[in-house]
């Protein structure tokens, strides 16, 4: 990162850490949430939201793969802004050219916590199994699997489970995370329901992607339910009605109504979104609107 650069991610990151501290300061303030088609999503002063649900923030999670320029740049300092705005926990996606035991210095240096991890596992499964002990992942996720066929599917189903058994032997969870292609049907069937079904239960846990859950025409309180208790994480990331990502908070997705009907079994809700234009920006509004929403 050169002089200028440096200069002004440091000067984002201490308007940052003001924000971070105003918003904790302002949790009984009343906040404007845009976008949101419920108007259940304001906040209101705590003494009169104790009838209605809240986003513990031990429960607030980003997923780094969102930062993905910033920590190339500057690694220690953006997890240090992260913790300055007020997150304790994030969600791997590599680990910038570090090995697994000087990334976790550096989050235990921030006091954060990767209890999360995006993973392969066709590559050396017991290597990435140890490397996610060092860093204290307590649940995995494929990222992405995309197949022509039916059968393409149930193949790949059948090696989640092989892998599954593999990380709960370590005490690791292994799950799945959609994107939209999952819901558009093959032969007839939709290849997220062939995931579902020939996966077992116990196993392989589904983290949903409510942006792309969406995008692909499923509802995200149906697809819960239908899989319930397997879903123990949400990647919160919003869009636009002509389907524009966009900071969670700041487009048309109903968050309260989904997180009202199905805070059961959620362990993480983990801000993201694929191409910010402030990575920044994206994780101070993410956090603020999780801190602040009610349902």
């Amino acid at each position: 990162m050169c002089g200028e650069e440096a200069e002004k991610f440091h000067s984002r990151r201490s308007v940052l850490r003001g924000a971070a501290t105003a918003a904790v300061a302002a949790a009984g303030a009343a906040v404007a949430l845009p976008g949101i088609a419920s108007a259940a999503g304001g906040a209101e002063p705590d003494g009169l939201n104790h009838r209605r649900g809240r986003v513990p923030v031990e429960k607030i999670s980003i997923q780094l793969y969102s930062l993905r320029t910033a920590l190339e740049a500057d690694l220690p300092g953006t997890l240090s802004a992260l913790a300055d705005i007020g997150y304790r926990k994030v969600e791997l996606a590599g680990t910038y050219g570090r090995t697994a035991e000087e990334f976790r210095g550096l989050l235990d240096r921030n006091h954060l916590r990767a209890s999360s991890t995006h993973v392969g596992i066709d590559g050396d499964l017991d290597r990435t199994i140890a490397d996610a002990r060092v860093l204290g992942n307590t649940r995995a996720n494929v990222p992405f699997a995309a197949f022509d066929t039916i059968a393409g599917w149930k193949e790949f189903a059948g090696r989640m489970d092989a892998a599954a058994r593999a990380f709960r032997r370590s005490g690791i969870a292994l799950g799945y995370h959609n994107h939209a292609h999952e819901f558009a049907p093959i032969e007839g069937v939709l290849p997220y329901d062939v995931l579902r079904a020939n996966t077992n239960p116990w196993l392989v846990h589904l983290e949903i992607d409510l942006f792309w859950a969406v995008e692909g025409g499923a509802d995200p309180i149906t697809l819960y339910r239908k899989n319930f208790p397997r879903t123990t994480q949400y990647h919160v990331k919003d869009r636009t009605a002509d389907g524009r990502m966009v900071d969670p908070g700041q487009g048309v997705i109903d968050f309260p109504r989904i997180f009202r009907a199905t805070t059961a079994n959620l362990a993480e809700y983990i801000v993201e979104h694929d191409n910010p234009a402030d990575a920044l920006t994206t994780a101070q509004n993410g956090f603020s609107y999780l801190h602040h929403v009610r349902f």
